[in-house]
């Protein structure tokens, strides 16, 4: 598996008040979104990427307005289908 790392000024932290842990999760969660919607990477490997279940990343999705059945068309939803 692959790993990227990020490096947050301590200052962000301090002002958004979060923990790194908190950091971390967020840059996961927003990278394995972008794939989703991007990349058309399956749910299942973007919640992989998230650290989180599919039902827990299908939440996140729908607290930024982002659709799961939103396809170009039947192939499409099909495959999504397939992988989940």
């Amino acid at each position: 598996m692959y790993q990227v790392a990020v490096k947050i000024p301590d200052a962000v932290l301090h002002d958004t008040h979060m923990t790194e842990n908190q950091s971390e999760q967020l840059a996961k969660k927003i990278v394995a979104m972008h794939y989703y919607l991007h990349l058309h990477i399956s749910l299942g490997y973007c919640a992989q990427i998230a650290k989180l279940s599919e039902e827990d990343f299908i939440k996140y999705l729908g607290e930024n307005h982002i659709s799961i059945s939103n396809f170009d068309d039947k192939k499409q939803f099909q495959e999504e289908r397939n992988n989940a």
